[in-house]
């Protein structure tokens, strides 16, 4: 085995600094109990909530298992144009699909899996359908891939009920006509990276990224965790890049994210090393202004389609998109789909509420720069992986800032998202903005210039009679001279 595998990893390209914002559909067969929490490996787990659904609801492991979730997952509303463009018109500059979760599935026409969503369960090329969708409206094309994992995180399948009438009886995942999709016999059940994976486990994970790649050849490849498998999956990014690279004259515009496992103490994720690709952060965000861009991936609700949980409301997100945008990063939302392929309405009314902000606001958030701070005002959101908790109360004294300057004239246009509305007849007062240049205010979605006063230690800014109805809003000002990020 080639022991000095080089990872090479191009400059960032510039389509992933200014999209910003991307909507993924972490969609699998784990949508069809409508009760998220890693089902696949729960309904296994004696005891676990989902163990007790899976139970009441289908039956007992052993006659029933995941095997037969996946039969019962047809997608026969899913329709990837659609849900493209309501994507698109809520600010999304790049669409993810799910291509494969810890469940051992492939949501492609695998060529190295029998277990995949041509053969079982839709019968569709999920992956395949959507890569035509987003490319034909113009947007960037990512994927997913969580399947290292799988080798040990679904291994509880071939268990057995320690308690009760059916106690000792194995589970469908002892049946060796089932191994493609079960394993073979292995005592490695923890929910991290396996241990000690086999050879041929590692092979066909190789094997089958690789395709992903070659059918698809996404623009962002996301891997749940560090890279795995040492050498093994210095050989897939690598190829990652150079098929990139061949297919676009020479030059690799392609992203690689995955996790910092320093942020997981309490897991077992791979390896990471900031030449293999971008920083992702699961459900959190970073301390401050970084100085390569990163990602935050988060979902609306759960990872999959759960009736049970509350969404985000749209200035929750919102909040969350400027907060990560001010520090160089994207957020990758997650709208999970029912196991028919459709959005529920709360999802489809968000989107609707993205897409009337990014109608005014888009340009503050696409195509922008971090400023030189990132942030003024007390309330802040708590940095770190699966830091995620109520939203701090934001006021009218918490902003954050982008800004975009001409390439040609040089000027900058500082935007500055606000949080609340001044008390009557107060202004924003805004310290940073004490010694600025600004020769113009207006409040997008305003026609009207607002008026201003600079004082010794802040710039007063005056709204305009009439608050518009937006969850947040943005003030854009023109300054005299290029400010320096």
């Amino acid at each position: 085995m080639n022991t000095h595998v080089k990872i090479h990893r191009p400059p960032c390209p510039a389509w992933f600094r200014d999209a910003k914002f991307g909507i993924w559909s972490h969609w699998s067969a784990q949508s069809v109990p409508g009760v998220s929490g890693w089902y696949a490996r729960n309904l296994y787990n004696e005891g676990h909530p989902m163990a007790n659904h899976h139970r009441r609801v289908y039956g007992h492991p052993s006659c029933f298992g995941y095997k037969d979730i996946i039969a019962l997952w047809r997608g026969e509303r899913f329709d990837p144009v659609r849900l493209t463009e309501l994507f698109r018109r809520a600010g999304a500059r790049y669409v993810c699909a799910l291509a494969a979760h810890h469940d051992n599935f492939d949501c492609w026409d695998s060529r190295h899996h029998p277990w995949n969503s041509v053969n079982h369960g839709p019968r569709r090329d999920i992956v395949g359908e959507w890569r035509r969708a987003v490319r034909a409206a113009g947007l960037r094309f990512a994927v997913s891939e969580h399947l290292e994992r799988s080798y040990s995180w679904f291994n509880l399948n071939k268990a057995a009920d320690r308690f009760g009438p059916l106690a000792s009886i194995h589970y469908d995942g002892a049946d060796p006509a089932h191994a493609a999709l079960y394993f073979e016999h292995h005592p490695d059940t923890t929910k991290w990276y396996p241990a000690n994976p086999s050879p041929a486990f590692q092979q066909n994970w190789l094997d089958r990224i690789n395709d992903l790649v070659e059918q698809h050849d996404p623009d962002l490849l996301y891997t749940d965790g560090g890279l795995p498998f040492g050498e093994i999956g210095r050989r897939m990014l690598a190829n990652f890049y150079a098929r990139n690279a061949e297919r676009r004259g020479g030059v690799c515009d392609a992203v690689y994210a995955l996790k910092d496992p320093r942020m997981h103490p309490n897991e077992v994720l791979g390896d990471y090393d900031p030449a293999f690709g971008l920083l992702d952060v699961e459900r959190g965000v970073v301390d401050g202004i970084q100085p390569e861009p990163w990602q935050t991936d988060t979902c609306v609700g759960a990872w999959d389609y759960d009736t049970r949980v509350r969404y985000k409301t749209p200035r929750e997100i919102l909040t969350l998109l400027v907060d990560v945008v001010s520090k160089n990063g994207n957020l990758l939302l997650n709208f999970p789909p029912r196991a028919d392929g459709t959005l529920d309405d709360e999802c489809e009314w968000i989107l609707s509420e993205l897409a009337a902000w990014f109608a005014v606001h888009g340009e503050a958030i696409h195509g922008t720069r971090p400023w030189k701070q990132f942030s003024e005002g007390p309330a802040s959101l708590a940095a770190g992986s699966f830091a995620e908790s109520k939203t701090p109360d934001f006021g009218a004294t918490d902003f954050r800032f982008t800004q975009r300057t001409d390439a040609a004239t040089g000027a900058t246009t500082l935007y500055v998202f606000t949080f609340g509305w001044p008390q009557d007849s107060e202004s924003w007062r805004i310290r940073a903005l004490a010694t600025m240049p600004v020769t113009e205010a207006r409040l997008l979605g305003c026609d009207t210039p607002l008026n201003y006063r600079r004082s010794q230690d802040h710039l007063s800014i005056y709204p305009p009679a009439h608050r518009p109805t937006f969850p947040l809003n943005c003030l854009r000002l023109r300054l005299g001279h290029t400010v320096d990020a």
